[in-house]
């Protein structure tokens, strides 16, 4: 399996350098200055699941298209941030050859409709991802805590493909947990009801769940807003299933809880955040299933008003 990899930045890095470690054919899709790093100092990973650095293959732009013509991608793995996702699209659509496929790994389910539409919708797989890892200031990427985790399959709900069979080969290859699905889009939901629920509470409180469950009322508040995103996934035709859902609310009213949405993390440092593809989305979804939704409405203001602050 060939793979070309969008980004060398935290997710995308960590994923495609444990296939790479492993000797899968993997190439990474970079700008200018991340080549020179890549070039100079390798792939370096520091990660509670074990440190390396080693060299890769990589790209940019420019010499994108010569390379798959030459040598066409089996896959393709598209790991941007949702506000990037239109200049992504553009970055890896030479790229996207007739028998390519895309994985895409971001939050939310919004980005579906546009890669559809670019690329076909039978070109396009079901994933998810569970990691928290960052690009360090030396260019090295950071796995922050131990689950690292890739979750993909048919969006048609097909038991079995020869691309999904490909993929678990290369990642049980390379020791990353993953899993193939034929369910891929409840186990979509059931990511995003939980972290809509964390992003918008975190973000809204400017505050961790053990802070937030710590005020009177904290956690009949996030009660109250995974409920919303329940209601959506209902709507949607994939209720959350109860053992999920105890699954998450123990998560999300923990007592104590240092767990923030990586989306808080990013306002904290007065970046760019996934307001719309993740909170706004969720909240359109909330109230075509008839529920007004007040605890997301209140938490999408608070990220329109931050992002309108932050442009001014």
């Amino acid at each position: 399996m060939r793979i070309l990899i969008l980004g060398a930045g935290g997710t995308g890095g960590y994923f495609g350098g444990r296939l790479a470690q492993a000797g899968i054919d993997v190439t990474f899709l970079v700008r200018p200055a991340r080549a020179a790093q890549l070039q100079r100092d390798g792939l370096v990973i520091r990660s509670p699941l074990g440190d390396a650095a080693f060299p890769v293959a990589h790209v940019t732009a420019d010499a994108l298209p010569a390379l798959a013509a030459a040598r066409p991608f089996d896959l393709v793995v598209l790991s941007c941030k949702a506000y990037d996702l239109d200049s992504s699209i553009e970055a890896i659509a030479p790229a996207m050859g007739p028998g390519t496929t895309l994985l895409p790994i971001l939050n939310g389910l919004r980005h579906y409709v546009a890669l559809d539409a670019r690329f076909g919708r039978g070109a396009v797989l079901g994933g998810l991802c569970f990691i928290s890892a960052t690009k360090a200031a030396d260019g090295a990427i950071v796995h922050l805590d131990r689950p690292a985790r890739l979750t993909f399959g048919e969006r048609d709900g097909a038991s079995a493909s020869a691309r999904v069979a490909a993929l678990a080969a290369a990642c049980g290859t390379a020791g990353i947990d993953h899993l193939a699905t034929d369910d891929i889009a409840g186990e979509q939901w059931i990511k995003y009801t939980f972290l809509a629920t964390l992003a918008a509470a975190t973000c809204l409180m400017r505050a961790d769940i053990g802070h937030i469950v710590a005020t009177d009322h904290g956690t009949a508040f996030l009660q109250a807003l995974y409920g919303e995103c329940l209601a959506a996934a209902v709507h949607a035709g994939q209720p959350i299933p109860a053992k999920a859902q105890e699954t998450a609310l123990s998560a999300l009213t923990r007592a104590g809880s240092p767990i923030k949405a990586s989306m808080l993390r990013d306002l904290e440092a007065g970046q760019r955040v996934e307001a719309a593809h993740i909170v706004g989305d969720m909240l359109d979804r909330a109230l075509a299933a008839g529920h007004p939704a007040p605890h997301l409405h209140a938490a999408y203001c608070h990220l329109q008003a931050y992002e309108a602050q932050r442009g001014a």
